[in-house]
């Protein structure tokens, strides 16, 4: 049996037959598939806009039906349930909930006092009466879909506003470098009141949000700032466990204007690692952590709890604000060895910072001391600490192993490969000025800053390929708004290969935020270097860097610490702290008894 195939046409036992190749066939389907696609995409592109425009239509019909409730009620009824200015128009949480043409809808007010300008405004204490008309923003949301849609007027008495009309509340919400959070939510409430205050404002583009016509109170007003993925600030009610809040609930008066700001900014994660002096996670270790903000005097602090290590040593503590952080050990059987970094724990908006509790064996007395250098308050590796005292009779001494790399001066200019002159660096583009009286910065062409610029290090040996990078620091920690300051940095075994990465373990980010924690990529590698990029978008401002720091732990070393356990209880201890470069400082009469902590700086 043989085939002849031809294009149209083939033979079988010498009979011609006629018919479509198999090709053709799928060719043919997959045209119609495609014709039939387009089709289909069409009709549901033409079904969804006549149920959008539908939609629309219906909403509008509603949005006239609601409005003009509004305008026939009498101005001193126009108002929401828990709103200010007050009245039975229903607000975000009393919604009207009704099914029209086939469809949810939730229907709600806001309504404000509005201060015109043009007859003055109580701001600027040209108007004693600031409520002059009301603006009613109706809201309509239909379930289904989420979509939300607004709708506005005005609302005008027919004679002047009466001039006994409450008083006014100015709010700012800035971030932790003092710069406006737009679009920040601000909840007003007071519950003193019949009925009840229970307003939700939105901040405008400067952080900023001005309520008038609230009616006298004392201390009634209850305020609170936040956005999301932002901490949140607020106003506190006097009570027995806080007497004296630093920010006591708001007092509005008749004619006056209170003015009261709120602090919030990104949210961070902190973690403490409870370790042995040979790194090894410690479980079931009990600590209390406390920030250092107060809401209330002399002692109320906003943070302060208690925490217990997971079976791989860890306390993780997610979402929480920008403010220093002291752990304290609640478990009897150890003692704090030293940390890294140092203590407090220094967390930044938006940022993971880790942090390591060194612990080791409880002793009746002992003494951890920790050594800065005074001009830039790093920890100081490699002093000689010694500790003397004749009754009961000691002498004993320690270097710090503090784990920091630290450079605050480049005028020795580039060229040098290993960090030896601590005043040389690497290499740079030719684009930096690295004899400016603050640091470095960029270079000048014909008066002015120019584009951008780079510097690499040089290499530096942290000794071990035992190491653990921790965080990056470096000072100004702000720049102008128009310039840019970020980092990257490079490690190695073999003191040749360098790759410089970011936060995320790639070469495509960028350290940006001061203490901020370096990647993990870098663990487990002995030499580095760093990479700073200066940039300006303003030819008349440059980013300046003043000093950095580069954290790091070999084995579990804490920087610029050292600890002396099992000493006997005294007044008469005596410090003598000496290292190259510095003078040596002497501090007597040091009182030992239980666990001491002595903080120290050296001097140039």
């Amino acid at each position: 049996m043989k085939f002849l195939i031809t294009k149209k046409k083939y033979f079988k036992d010498g009979k011609l037959l006629t018919g479509f190749t198999l090709v053709e066939i799928l060719v043919a389907v997959a045209i119609v598939a495609i014709l039939c696609s387009g089709i289909y995409a069409i009709f549901t592109s033409m079904i969804n806009g006549i149920a959008y425009y539908r939609e629309r239509t219906t909403i509008s019909s509603l949005a006239g039906q609601y409005l003009e409730v509004v305008r026939n009620l009498p101005y001193s009824q126009v108002g929401t349930v828990n709103g200010n200015p007050p009245g039975n128009l229903p607000d975000l949480p009393n919604a009207l909930n009704i099914f029209f043409d086939n469809k949810d809808y939730q229907i709600y007010y806001v309504v404000n006092y509005i201060d015109d300008p043009a007859d003055g405004t109580i701001l600027l204490g040209t108007d004693p009466a600031p409520n002059d008309y009301k603006q009613v923003k109706l809201y309509i949301k239909t379930i289904g879909s989420g979509r939300e849609n607004s709708f506005l007027t005005n609302v005008v008495p027919k004679n002047l506003e009466d001039l006994d009309s409450g008083g006014a509340l100015s709010i700012e919400v800035f971030n932790s470098v003092g710069e406006p959070v737009p679009g920040a939510q601000i909840h007003i409430i007071n519950t003193l009141l019949e009925p009840n205050v229970d307003l939700t404002r939105t901040a405008d583009s400067n952080g900023n949000w001005i309520e008038v016509g609230l009616p006298d109170s004392v201390n009634g007003y209850h305020i609170e700032a936040t956005k999301d993925n932002f901490s949140s600030d607020q106003t506190y009610s006097i009570t027995p466990e806080n007497p004296n809040p630093i920010k006591p609930d708001s007092t509005i008066s008749n004619g006056q204007v209170t003015h009261i700001s709120f602090s919030i900014d990104q949210l961070s994660d902190l973690s403490f690692n409870t370790q042995d002096q040979a790194c090894q996670p410690i479980s079931g270790v009990e600590i209390n952590v406390k920030g250092a903000k107060l809401i209330g005097t002399p002692d109320v602090l906003k943070f302060d709890n208690d925490y217990t290590s997971n079976s791989i040593g860890k306390v993780l503590i997610e979402d929480i604000e920008w403010d220093d952080y002291t752990p304290t050990l609640k478990e009897s059987s150890y003692m704090v060895y030293g940390t890294s970094p140092v203590q407090p724990a220094s967390v930044l908006p938006g940022i993971n910072q880790n942090f390591s509790l060194i612990l080791g064996p409880k002793t009746n007395n002992s003494l951890l001391v920790l050594v800065k250098d005074s001009a830039t308050e790093s920890p100081i590796e490699g002093a000689v600490v010694q500790l003397v005292n004749s009754s009961p009779a000691v002498n004993m001494e320690k270097i710090t192993g503090g784990n920091v790399w630290s450079q605050q001066d480049w005028s020795g200019g580039s060229g040098q490969e290993d960090f030896v002159n601590a005043a040389r660096y690497f290499d740079d583009d030719g684009n930096i000025n690295n004899s400016a009286p603050s640091g470095i910065e960029l270079a000048e062409n014909g008066g002015l800053y120019v584009a951008s610029g780079y510097l690499i290090s040089s290499t530096f040996d942290t000794g071990t390929d035992l190491t653990a990078y921790t965080t990056l620091n470096w000072q100004p920690a702000s720049q102008d708004p128009s310039a840019s300051l970020k980092f990257q940095i490079a490690t190695n075994n073999d003191n040749l290969t360098w790759n410089f990465l970011g936060p995320d373990g790639t070469s495509s980010t960028y350290y940006a935020v001061p203490g901020a924690t370096i990647s993990s990529a870098h663990n487990n590698e002995r030499y580095a270097r760093y990479k700073v990029f200066l940039s300006t978008e303003d030819p008349s401002k440059t980013p300046v860097l003043a000093n950095i720091n580069l954290n790091y732990i070999s084995g579990c070393f804490t920087p610029g610490q050292v600890i002396f356990t099992e000493l006997l209880p005294s007044d008469t201890y005596q410090i003598i702290i000496s290292m190259p470069g510095y003078q040596t400082k002497v501090i007597n009469d040091i009182h030992i008894g239980g666990y001491g902590f002595l903080e120290t700086y050296l001097e140039y």
